[in-house]
């Protein structure tokens, strides 16, 4: 019976101070308490709905108090401060050291541990170079009527309703400060993207908000009328996002507000659906077509596309479309399996999709393989927070980077995981207007604008050492990894790395080319014959 003791006992003190209350009117306080929770065990004892709440009344809400506090707990308390779940304390300490303008440096030795497996450094050089700029570009559609000279380092795509209304205005404003874009996201340009006039790269996903007719087709009328704004200086076209690649997504009616319906061009209090495809084009000539077309429309400007890797043969099949065609994207951003700012289901955020690194190097050697690569830049991301992150990227292929939850954490989001649930503490992903109206835009503009620089400064300061000029000329050979106590390789020494035009001649020595890449077809995103038979195999 000592799991009912607690409801008993309140039953007793309930009783008992209802008769001192009778004389002595002080007591009254204690009736309330001791009577709220003897209904409250009364309530867990006949409602249906939880057995644990039947079997141990008024103690299994002290269960379910202490599990809703067990990431605060585990955060502040117990966890390591190298372990990345998703970031570390390590990292999340440098984003608000930097975003605040403190002090960065780290006393008596590094926590990691140099001669575990895994751990990974740049060779420095013993003639280090003076650089004397942090401010490091990257030009994008050079040979467009619009080019733009992209920062390597950037603000993802986070959309308006994913994120608080403050926290687009200090973002952007943050941006426009450093001198750096800031990706829209898929929910399009909202009036916070406007107010403080930073650099917007516009992305387009299928449900083509802003840009959309009433049956949710793609409009080219509305399109002119936010792609030739000045403001909007690319246009990326999503085809998949880290987070969730190969998933839809609906926002429920209750949270298409005024504002987002307004952004998105989508009907107030109505169920606002991201299909899982596309319907503009349906083949990977056909995707290349409607780059194309958006780059016309918009007067030129530079028009990519994002994806997150799956199966290889699709990414072959656009590469060998770009071949085929002579249609190229000015830029492709890769997305990476460990990247994600929104709620996603378990699964599709756990075990989907390729992760960054390896995604990032498949398109790297496509294109340097098809002759493609000076033509075409490619942009990593995926839990990018420090200067290291983004030469380790850049090394690995990537032009430039962007990052969505290191600016995230420069706004002040603490990591408490409930950016679902629109309870955010900090007011960055919320649209409750109690709580994201305490986010001073000012403060955190400048902390955006903080981060960005004083990343770049770090970089700046890494490439020195490294006899570097520019982060252009960092390849995988200066980035090394211990891959067991004994053995350190460069990355150019653990992945293989295609000659320029290799694909051109012959199929490569590499297992992912060797076994999709001739199958591949720039007219269908279908799977190769081989894939097929295998397939119909398990059905025999």
């Amino acid at each position: 019976m000592s799991r009912y003791s607690a409801y008993v006992a309140c039953l007793v003190l309930t009783v008992a101070s209802l008769l001192l209350a009778l004389r002595m009117p002080g007591w009254w306080w204690a009736v309330a308490v001791f009577g709220a929770l003897a209904v409250l065990g009364t309530v867990d004892l006949v409602q249906r709905r939880s057995t644990l709440r039947r079997n141990y009344p008024l103690l299994a809400h002290l269960r379910y108090g202490l599990e809703s506090i067990r990431p605060e707990i585990r955060q502040y308390f117990i966890e390591d401060n190298l372990a990345e779940v998703p970031f570390s304390r390590e990292k999340r300490a440098l984003v608000y050291q930097r975003a605040k303008n403190e002090r960065d440096t780290v006393p008596f030795g590094s926590e990691h541990d140099p001669y575990s497996v895994h751990y990974e450094w740049i060779n420095h050089s013993l003639v280090p170079v003076h650089v004397d700029s942090h401010d490091f570009r990257v030009l994008v559609g050079g040979n467009g009527s619009a080019p733009y000279e992209a920062s390597v380092f950037n603000i993802s795509a986070m959309s308006f309703g994913s994120l608080s209304a403050n926290a687009i205005r200090a973002l952007n404003a943050g941006a426009r400060r450093g001198g750096f874009y800031h990706d829209t996201g898929e929910g399009s340009i909202s009036t916070y993207h406007r107010e403080h006039g930073g650099d917007l790269v516009w992305e387009i996903g299928s449900g083509y908000f802003g840009c959309r007719d009433e049956a949710g087709r793609f409009s080219e009328e509305r399109f002119v009328a936010n792609a030739r704004d000045p403001q909007v200086r690319m246009i990326e076209l999503k085809l998949s996002q880290g987070a969730k690649p190969g998933h839809g997504g609906v926002l429920p009616a209750a949270k298409v507000t005024a504002e987002i319906a307004a952004a998105r061009g989508v009907p107030q209090g109505v169920d606002c659906v991201s299909p899982a495809a596309h319907s503009a084009f349906s083949t990977p000539a056909g995707l290349l077509e409607f780059v194309a077309r958006l780059r016309a429309l918009s007067g030129g400007k530079p028009t990519g596309f994002k994806l997150a890797i799956g199966h290889p043969w699709e990414w072959f099949s656009v590469a060998k479309a770009m071949q085929e065609t002579g249609v190229l994207p000015d830029f492709i951003v890769v997305d990476g399996a460990e990247g994600g700012t929104g709620a996603s289901p378990a699964e599709f955020i756990n075990h989907v999709g390729l992760p960054m690194h390896e995604a990032l190097m498949l398109v790297h050697n496509t294109l340097v393989g098809l002759g493609l690569r000076d033509r075409v830049r490619l942009v990593g991301a995926g839990r990018i927070a420090s200067a290291f992150d983004i030469a380790r990227t850049i090394a690995m292929g990537a032009d430039w980077c962007n990052a969505g939850r290191g600016f995230m954490f420069a706004l002040g989001c603490i990591q408490s995981r409930t950016c679902h649930s629109d309870h955010c503490p900090t007011g960055v992903a919320t649209q409750d207007p109690r709580r994201w109206r305490t986010l001073d835009v000012e403060d955190k503009a400048a902390r955006v604008a903080n981060f960005h620089g004083n990343t770049l400064r770090a970089l700046r300061d890494l490439l020195g050492a490294a006899g570097l000029e520019h982060p252009s000329q960092l390849g995988p050979e200066h980035i090394l990894r211990r891959v067991s106590p004994t053995e350190v390789r460069s990355l150019s020494a653990l992945y293989r790395f295609l000659e320029p035009g290799e694909l051109l001649d012959r199929v490569p020595e590499h297992a992912v080319f060797r076994t999709f890449w001739q199958m591949s077809r720039a007219d269908t995103f279908a799977p190769p014959d081989r894939v097929l038979e295998m397939r119909r195999s398990k059905l025999l």
